[in-house]
């Protein structure tokens, strides 16, 4: 009889929702968080690793002969070495669909807090403007619709599409962006260049790899309009975060709202972070982390896990 599994959850309060236990023979262990320096010791023994963000790179998993999965506990997998994992044919499974109403909401919240500018009033408010108005009312932040504008979104997965649904549901025109430097324009998408030189709100919903990483820098937001938007609940990286500071303070776009970072948690600071401007809002990766969605997560990943073990292997990237 083969021995029990040994699975091993690196960072299981990373995920507010409960986890059933697997339906076969196994040990189950878990941790609340775990620093890089732990990772080997928690996985020597291991035959399912968990993760969520940290790290498994080549030099890991050379001394993890014992490893059959790894079960991402997200989308991204940009925290794992997937060339090596391919390369020594070691499975790698993801979440997927887990959040298509959670992300697609924080989203549209987003653009509307900008287009209609609460920060700055609310701010004007708590200053005591309103109280001081000849009128009934201030003028003093410009207010737009969503409703007519264009909406540029760049990744076509299963949150692009729910973003899509929403906006359209604003009455906003939808363009798809075909990949930065792509030889060929697919059916039914528009150039990079030529989404962000026409979009009213431009939203980011591709992963972060090779390809993608600083694909929106200083020439990529000088191209957006003037009073765009720049929306980011992707992967901190696909943007240079210098660039945008400077994008911001100089008025080249009208403002952004990200939900990551390219470090996180940003203990080392980030420039990012001394940002206190009424046209930028930073939230701390939390646009997945609704109750629903993030128990739509706990249970797809262990059927993951599940399918894997009965040899139907599902959600696999590698």
């Amino acid at each position: 009889m083969a021995s029990a599994h040994r699975i091993v959850f690196l960072e299981r309060d990373s995920i507010r929702a409960q986890v059933r236990r697997p339906a076969f023979e196994h040990v189950w262990e878990e941790y609340p968080a775990t620093t890089p320096e732990q990772v080997y010791d928690r996985l020597k023994d291991a035959t399912i690793a968990i993760t969520n963000k940290v790290r498994m790179t080549a030099e890991l998993l050379e001394r993890l002969p014992n490893l059959q999965l790894i079960a991402g506990a997200a989308t991204g997998t940009d925290n794992i070495d997937l060339a090596w994992c391919r390369q020594h044919g070691l499975p790698v499974c993801n979440i997927r669909g887990y959040a298509v109403h959670a992300v697609p909401e924080h989203v549209m919240m987003l653009m509307l807090v900008l287009r209609r500018q609460l920060l700055a009033y609310r701010a004007d408010l708590a200053a005591g403007k309103w109280q001081q108005a000849p009128m009934f009312c201030f003028f003093d932040h410009p207010i737009r619709d969503l409703h007519g504008s264009t909406l540029g979104l760049i990744g076509r997965g299963s949150l692009g599409e729910g973003v899509a649904r929403l906006a359209e549901g604003f009455g906003m025109n939808v363009l798809w962006g075909e990949r930065k430097g792509a030889a060929a324009v697919r059916e039914g998408y528009v150039p990079f260049e030529t989404l962000l030189a026409a979009a009213d709100v431009v939203s980011l919903h591709c992963p972060l790899n090779a390809e993608t990483r600083g694909m929106i820098g200083e020439t990529e937001l000088r191209t957006m309009k003037r009073d765009a938007l720049l929306i980011n609940t992707a992967r901190g990286g696909l943007v240079d975060e210098q660039a945008l500071v400077r994008a911001l303070r100089e008025g080249w776009i009208a403002g952004a709202g990200f939900d990551v970072l390219s470090q996180e948690p940003p203990r080392d600071g980030n420039p990012l972070l001394d940002l206190d401007l009424p046209n930028f809002i930073l939230m701390p990766h939390v646009a997945w982390a609704s109750a629903g969605a993030m128990q739509t997560l706990a249970d797809q990943l262990v059927d993951n896990i599940e399918a894997f073990v009965r040899g139907e292997p599902r959600n696999r990237v590698t």
